[in-house]
């Protein structure tokens, strides 16, 4: 008769209250390591604000001193703007995924306050490059009113850091009411290009208009981030609101 082999002992499986204490280990790492991550990119959005104040800085230093470096330095943050949104871009979907409401609209607000900063590194660009262009040709008016704007929208995207650090509601109702200024300088720009038989319509002045412009649109990102900071500290936004409303 042909012997049995023996039976191989089934391995123990794990005690039920050993495998919950390892599941929730495997939780709480998970956690630790969203929150790090979450950390990690509302730091970069906060430097991101930084690099684009610096670049509004150096726009001035290029208007008024015609400064090879404050060009540079323009270029740098520009560069530096692009890479900070790719890794966002990177690494936000795998964060939001991993943690509460709350901290998933505080990466959503990441998001968005990236993208405006980044136009807004891309049209200080702009302006710089024709700034470059147009050395010791612009009217000195116009430089004025350039470095005037460049100077309101440095202040905006102060307000902005400061109010994302402290969750300050007033630093965004206090850059909505810059971001008017903004226009109304730009306004006047054009009015008084278009309205002033004087001045030579030529590629110079539509030159002027094209860096207002894109000053002026810088305001408007601007005034996006503060919308975010608002809805991020209210909980609603603040978009399509009658104006009254907003400036209380």
């Amino acid at each position: 008769m042909a012997q049995k082999s023996p039976r191989l002992a089934k391995p123990a499986s794990e005690p039920a209250v050993e495998k919950a204490d390892r599941k929730k280990k495997e939780a709480r790492l998970a956690r630790l390591k969203a929150n790090g991550t979450q950390s990690e990119l509302m730091r970069m959005a906060l430097k991101a604000c930084l690099i684009a104040r610096d670049a509004t800085f150096n726009i001035q230093d290029l208007l008024t001193n015609s400064s090879r470096m404050a060009f540079l330095a323009i270029r740098d943050c520009e560069k530096e703007l692009d890479q900070i949104e790719r890794k966002i871009d990177e690494q936000l979907p795998g964060a939001i995924t991993r943690v509460n409401e709350a901290r998933a609209r505080q990466l959503l607000a990441c998001l968005k306050c990236i993208t405006d900063l980044e136009r807004i590194g891309d049209l200080v660009m702009g302006v710089a490059q024709r700034v470059q262009t147009r050395s010791g040709q612009l009217p000195a008016a116009d430089v004025r009113h350039l470095i005037q704007m460049s100077a309101i929208l440095h202040d905006m995207l102060e307000d902005i850091h400061s109010g994302f650090i402290s969750l300050d509601v007033d630093s965004a109702r206090k850059v909505l009411r810059m971001d008017a200024e903004l226009d109304k300088i730009c306004h006047s720009m054009f009015q008084r290009y278009l309205t002033d038989n004087s001045r030579q319509k030529d590629s110079l002045g539509f030159d002027v208009l094209l860096m207002a412009q894109a000053l002026e649109r810088s305001g408007d990102h601007a005034k996006n981030l503060a919308e975010e900071l608002y809805s991020l500290i209210e909980g609603h936004t603040l978009r399509h609101l009658p104006k009254r409303v907003i400036s209380t």
